[in-house]
């Protein structure tokens, strides 16, 4: 079904453009990153890795507290009329100025990214399909389907050692935000991809399928 799909959907119209635009979407901990980040890795020299998370909005105006009440799961929190200026500016062969965000923080940094435009471009996040706003714009939509606790256990683990937070923060806002928000927003949004694979970065075969099709288009 998976070779089905990739293949149909590859060869309708999605090497006529000048840029191939690719978006990975799927629930926090899937292993969507894993898998942007290994097609990446193939074309190093002519794509680019654009997360979802770098358009947050900047909650700078509020206290630490009130920061850290903030539904981060809910696509209001996300900026992606600035995410939409971005990637079809990048389709069109612009540059852009690219927010950086601070998870410990909750604002975004003084400093900014520029990104130079690439044949390849791949964008992730969890709420990619489920925002009206760049859900139509990609050539590609890829959505990774992890099961539950695989994708819990994953989040503890990361937000623990890479963002500073407690288990019990952790735990609380996965079971009053994270958990309602992916089955409210992320898990239908499923239906707009044009490809699901199971586990991510970690389906060998999936990813070679894709990688095979994308080496096609980019010759082309």
């Amino acid at each position: 079904m998976l070779k089905t799909l990739l293949f149909c959907c590859l060869s309708l119209s999605l090497f006529g453009a000048p840029k191939i635009l690719v978006g990975i979407a799927g629930g926090t901990g899937s292993g969507k990153t894993t898998l942007a980040e290994k097609i990446h890795e193939a074309y190093p020299d002519c794509s680019i890795l654009i997360s979802q998370d770098s358009y947050y909005k900047d909650l700078a105006h509020l206290s630490f507290e009130e920061r850290a009440k903030n539904n981060f799961d809910h696509p209001h929190s996300l900026d992606f009329a600035l995410l939409r200026d971005h990637l079809i500016d990048l389709k069109n062969d612009r540059a852009v100025v690219q927010p950086v965000y601070s998870f410990k923080t909750h604002t975004r940094e003084h400093e900014t990214r520029v990104v130079e435009p690439a044949e390849l471009i791949l964008v992730e996040g969890i709420l990619l399909f489920a925002a009206p706003e760049v859900k139509d714009l990609f050539d590609l939509k890829i959505f990774v389907d992890t099961d539950g606790e695989t994708r819990l256990l994953r989040r503890i683990e990361r937000d623990m050692n890479e963002r500073a937070r407690s288990f019990d923060s952790v735990k609380k806002q996965y079971l009053t935000t994270v958990k309602p928000m992916h089955d409210a927003f992320v898990e239908p949004s499923k239906k707009c991809a044009d490809v699901i694979v199971p586990e991510g970065g970690f389906n060998q075969v999936a990813l070679s399928l894709i990688l095979a099709k994308l080496k096609e288009g980019l010759s082309q």
